[in-house]
C-alpha cells in the first residue's frame, strides 16, 4: 500500500488511540471472563464474537500510517503478566475441539498445515495486548499505540485470524449440522502431512457423501 493509500485512512489521533484503547481493553476483560469457566456451553460463540471484534481494530491498526514510539528504545515494563493459568482454563473448557489445523502463510508455495491450539492462541494474543495496555494505562499513548501494531502485523493479527476460522467453522458445524467425527485423538504432535489430510479428507467425504449414494464404505 502506499503512502498516499495510507495517508488517506488517517483519523483523529485522539479519537483513534482511545477506540483502539477501548476495543482493546474490551478483548482482555471479555476474554478473562470467558476463562473463568461460568458459562462453557457459550464460550466458543462468545470467543468468535471477540475475536471478531478484535480483528476490527487490528485492521484498523493495518490501515493506519505507521506509528513511530516517542522514545527510540521501549521503556521496561518489568516481567510480563502469567498466562499460563488462563491458557489451562481454555484447553480445559474447549477439550476436544482445542486443536485445530491451520497454514501459517497462504502465500508460501504447498505450506504443510500445522495443528495449533485455540487456548494457546487467546493467551498469546492477550500476552501481546497487554504488554500494549501497560503502556496505554502508563500514558505513553504513543509507546501503546506503535506496539499494537507492530505486533498486529508479527503476531497477535495472524494468530487471532487463524483462531477466528477455527472458531468459526466450528459454529458452523454446530449451525449446519455437521458433526465433526474425527476431532478426538487430533493432537499438535500428530502428522498433518498433505498425504496424511488427502487419506482423512477421503475417508470423510466416503462417510458424509458416499453413503448416501449407496456407495461401499472404505
Amino acid at each position: 500500500m502506499s503512502d498516499a493509500t495510507l495517508n488517506k485512512v488517517k483519523e483523529d489521533p485522539s479519537d483513534f488511540e482511545v477506540q483502539i484503547a477501548d476495543q482493546v481493553e474490551s478483548f482482555i476483560v471479555a476474554v478473562t471472563e470467558v476463562a473463568k469457566g461460568d458459562e462453557p456451553d457459550s464460550a466458543v460463540p462468545f470467543l468468535l464474537l471477540e475475536v471478531s471484534q478484535l480483528l476490527l481494530a487490528g485492521g484498523r491498526l493495518g490501515a493506519h500510517e505507521d506509528i513511530l514510539p516517542a522514545d527510540r528504545y521501549e521503556p521496561d515494563l518489568g516481567p510480563e503478566p502469567d498466562v499460563d493459568d488462563l491458557r489451562e482454563r481454555f484447553a480445559r473448557i474447549l477439550e476436544p475441539i482445542d486443536v485445530y489445523s491451520e497454514v501459517f502463510d497462504p502465500y508460501e508455495p504447498r505450506k504443510a498445515p500445522v495443528a495449533c491450539r485455540i487456548s494457546d492462541d487467546l493467551a498469546d494474543i492477550l500476552t501481546d495486548l497487554r504488554h500494549g495496555m501497560a503502556h496505554y494505562r502508563a500514558g505513553r499513548t504513543a509507546e501503546a499505540m506503535w506496539w499494537w501494531q507492530f505486533s498486529y502485523f508479527s503476531n497477535w493479527g495472524s494468530t487471532a485470524s487463524a483462531a477466528l476460522r477455527a472458531l468459526q467453522s466450528l459454529v458452523a458445524h454446530v449451525r449446519l449440522d455437521q458433526p465433526l467425527p474425527a476431532l478426538d485423538g487430533l493432537d499438535t504432535d500428530q502428522d498433518l502431512s498433505e498425504e496424511v489430510l488427502a487419506e482423512e479428507a477421503g475417508r470423510v467425504m466416503a462417510e458424509e457423501i458416499g453413503a448416501p449414494l449407496g456407495l461401499p464404505s472404505v
